[in-house]
């Protein structure tokens, strides 16, 4: 395939040289693929403003040359998600996405797996423009992101011998992604002690359609209990510390509604 036109989503974009730009797009046949957008940031005309950050784009691409980045030769916007760049919840919560999305989607992936992942990232998109999140409503988005991409957490049963497991309070091993039976624990350190009502309420999450999210109804502890290990999770996955994971602590720290 040495000309792909399909649809993306701009992930990241940097300056390269004097006039152009390297960017990071989301689509669905390949997963992450980089291009250089030749001129982008001389000429006006060429891409009419369709490589901003979270632009859902149609492109076309030049790939004939395996050794070098790809060549963007054509970009029209679809969709910008405008109400993403108006409100700093949105705006904090939609870069964290593109982030881990960056960090962890595969290059030249499985098409269907990719597909997945492109679907899931424009209707997480466009749940985040349709509503201000709060607190519950980022952590969720980050855990059903981990999901999308194949780190999807065992929330029942333990990870490691399938029993399943019935306690008011369980075991969670980040590093197994789930969580685990006492005897399986027993052999394990950093374990987290949490709450089955809360792992109920998450499995709940991932499964709900992002305009069912409104009726999960959390308490303050659980949600800070939740978030805190979501937030492990996506650390941990992650490896490094995003760019944009302080400013969404702060966000997250805001009052919660619902």
């Amino acid at each position: 395939m040495t000309t792909l036109r399909t649809e993306a989503l701009v992930l990241r974009y940097v300056e390269y040289g004097e006039s152009d730009l390297i960017i990071h797009l989301l689509v669905p046949e390949l997963g992450k693929l980089a291009v250089i957008a030749k001129g982008a940031r001389r000429s006006v005309k060429r891409f009419s403003g369709s490589l901003d950050l979270f632009n859902h784009i149609r492109i076309q691409v030049d790939r004939r040359r395996r050794t070098a980045l790809a060549r963007l030769d054509q970009a029209k916007l679809i969709e910008p998600f405008t109400a993403l760049r108006t409100e700093c919840t949105r705006f904090a919560l939609a870069c964290h996405l593109l982030e881990i999305l960056d960090r962890l989607t595969p290059e030249d992936g499985v098409r269907v797996e990719m597909q997945h992942i492109f679907r899931f990232a424009l209707g997480a998109m466009g749940a985040l423009c349709e509503r201000k999140p709060d607190t519950r409503f980022g952590m969720l988005l980050q855990l059903r992101t981990l999901a999308a991409l194949g780190m999807r957490p065992e929330f029942s049963r333990c990870v490691r011998c399938g029993a399943a497991l019935s306690d008011s309070a369980v075991e969670f091993c980040v590093p197994e992604g789930g969580v685990v039976c006492d005897p399986c624990g027993s052999r394990l350190s950093g374990l987290i002690r949490v709450h089955r009502g809360t792992l109920r309420t998450l499995e709940r999450g991932l499964d709900f359609d992002w305009d069912r999210l409104d009726r999960l109804v959390m308490a303050p502890e659980p949600l800070e209990e939740a978030r805190r290990l979501v937030g492990r999770l996506q650390r941990f996955h992650v490896g490094v510390e995003l760019r944009s994971e302080r400013f969404l602590e702060q966000v997250s720290r805001s009052p919660t509604r619902g």
